[in-house]
């Protein structure tokens, strides 16, 4: 199978990454073109915009960095629309809200191509190691014929219904993921402050109820200050950002998940966005530098 492959982040490359080493074939496209060259001596093919690479393959994925993207790879000049047409499938993998979603899928189906919203959960290791949960919704056929494409992606994906239930589902899952960061930060900085050992803390919660690979992976690289960006804070802000926007959407009180959008606000106004969303911890520390808004 030869796919079309449009963004190359941090989540992209590793996936675009993967798909080539189990003998897919894959054109790929980033705004900035250099970033495919290292895919380029892995065996991948280079499209100029998105629209030729959507002319050149069947099938294309997209893994962009915010709603905003999400559109501008589908309607702009030189798009995903150009050369969408009957017997095409466009995959937004990428983490948007359901309104965006919805827009894109109408535009996609008026053109006679199919659609499927496929978000994941996961962050650049599992991206890498083939171990990402995704959350499809759309076109059931599509999905069918993509899930060859999926089961080297991922450990498990889903098929939740109509388009905007995968874009749902993994504002929740983020919505928490965010929460649960800014709890263990809190954790972190009162057991230190309160002469406890940070990592004592840590082991302590690995044997008991609130045992979870995050703290896991994330705890020790905190306590000694490092953020290397598996999943950016910025965007880790975002997706909170969203899931508020739906929560007052259905009317539901979310105070714990905009406590924490706060605070990871705090830390994009401190340069930290870049770096991963554990970042926050510095915050909470009140160790932050003085920086500019990322």
């Amino acid at each position: 199978m030869e796919v079309g492959f449009l963004g190359l982040g941090i989540m992209g490359k590793a996936m675009a990454s993967r798909l080539l080493k189990h003998g897919f074939r894959v054109t790929v496209w980033n705004r900035t073109l250099s970033k495919c060259e290292e895919l380029v001596e892995q065996g991948a093919s280079i499209g100029e915009t998105p629209a030729l690479v959507v002319k050149k393959c069947k099938y294309t994925i997209a893994m962009l960095s915010d709603p905003a993207a999400a559109l501008s790879v589908v309607f702009d000049k030189d798009g995903v629309l150009e050369q969408i047409s009957e017997g095409k499938g466009y995959i937004d993998m990428s983490t948007v809200d359901a309104e965006t979603s919805s827009k894109i899928s109408e535009a996609i189906i008026r053109k006679g191509g199919s659609f499927l919203e496929a978000p994941v959960s996961g962050s650049k290791k599992p991206a890498e190691d083939g171990q990402l949960i995704i959350l499809s919704a759309g076109d059931k056929a599509l999905y069918e014929v993509i899930l060859p494409v999926f089961d080297v992606l991922g450990k498990k994906s889903f098929f939740l219904g109509e388009v905007g239930k995968g874009a749902r589902m993994k504002l929740v899952v983020n919505m928490i993921m965010g929460s649960m960061m800014n709890a263990l930060s809190e954790g972190l900085c009162l057991a230190d402050k309160s002469g406890l050992s940070p990592q004592t803390l840590l082991d302590v919660l690995d044997l008991g109820a609130c045992s979870n690979p995050m703290f896991k992976l994330k705890g020790p690289a905190m306590i000694e200050s490092k953020y290397p960006p598996a999943f950016p804070l910025k965007h880790q802000q975002k997706d909170v950002r969203l899931a508020l926007c739906l929560g007052d959407e259905h009317a539901v009180s979310m105070p714990i998940a905009a406590a924490s959008n706060e605070a990871f606000k705090k830390a994009r106004s401190h340069g930290l966005g870049d770096l991963d969303f554990s970042a926050v911890y510095e915050i909470v520390k009140g160790t932050a530098p003085s920086g500019n808004a990322a």
